[in-house]
């Protein structure tokens, strides 16, 4: 079945802006034009499509057709920029964690950077989640831990991400205890809620509720903060390396460690700008990503 594509335009404008009177601004339309348009494509599809909630959000036949108004997005403008003289960038959503942002893709930018037929968006969810990010539409392809490709997706294995439990030589040495430590005791930094790797190192040692939390979201930050004594904390080895080779951090435990397997997950529709982007990604999860 083919689908109006001006109202499937319009359930991606609200899935995008919460609202109704927000997606009309963006489509340029009236609020009440809009309204039109979804009850048409409700009336076509035979259910509702939207929750008309705050912010609204997309029912589960909704979620389909705002994947499919987000392919068929992506590809018309692939087709736009290859027959047009001074052709249309692209726009490609990526969700990924944090962590990888500040280290090993960051390559990937540097190799887009010269490219002006292309927008990355990118949309930092920790690894565990962003896959939800591909389920409901909002990204075309993520970095996940999820080896399990989402429906009308292709997923590869990139690597992992080693992590090891750090802390400043003072720190540590305050809160030694025997031939370990007072994990109990000593201050954690953890990145956010859903950051549950100092918490699986303590639970190994005993400890569910530690004394003090520190909450830190962003991933230079965090590795500041360690860096800075606030506590200790589980740090991805290309963040880590260059500290301990000047002594400005230690590790807790030389065989302690945690790898977090790292994927790649992209719709699989046959696009240009997907594709150079996983090229893109390969070559950098190759260059840091152990195997």
């Amino acid at each position: 079945m083919r689908y109006n594509a001006a109202a499937v335009e319009a359930l991606v404008a609200i899935s995008d802006h919460g609202t109704f009177e927000a997606a009309a601004r963006a489509l340029h339309l009236t609020p009440s034009a809009v309204s039109q348009r979804i009850r048409s494509l409700e009336h076509e599809v035979g259910q509702v499509v939207v929750c008309r909630s705050t912010p609204c959000e997309p029912t589960e036949v909704g979620a389909a057709l705002v994947r499919l108004g987000r392919q068929t997005k992506l590809l018309d403008e692939e087709a736009r920029a290859a027959v047009e003289v001074h052709g249309e960038r692209v726009d490609v959503t990526v969700a990924v964690n944090a962590d990888s942002l500040a280290t090993w893709l960051r390559e990937v930018l540097a190799e887009l950077a010269g490219r002006d037929d292309l927008a990355i968006r990118l949309v930092v969810e920790d690894q565990a989640w962003s896959a939800e990010l591909l389920r409901s539409g909002e990204a075309l392809a993520a970095v996940t831990s999820d080896p399990v490709p989402v429906q009308g997706c292709r997923v590869e294995h990139l690597g992992f991400l080693r992590y090891r439990p750090a802390a400043t030589p003072g720190l540590a040495e305050r809160w030694r205890k025997g031939n370990g430590y007072d994990w109990q005791r000593m201050p954690v930094v953890v990145f956010n809620a859903k950051d549950d790797l100092q918490h699986d190192i303590l639970r190994e040692r005993g400890v569910t509720d530690p004394d003090v939390v520190h909450l830190v979201p962003t991933s230079a930050d965090f590795h500041e903060a360690v860096r800075l004594g606030l506590g200790w904390g589980m740090l991805p080895e290309p963040q880590l390396l260059p500290d301990l080779e000047v002594g400005r951090l230690v590790t807790l435990g030389r065989r302690t460690h945690h790898d977090v397997h790292l994927h790649w997950q992209r719709w699989r529709i046959d696009s240009t700008a997907l594709a150079t982007l996983t090229a893109a990604v390969r070559r950098a999860a190759g260059g840091t990503l152990r195997r």
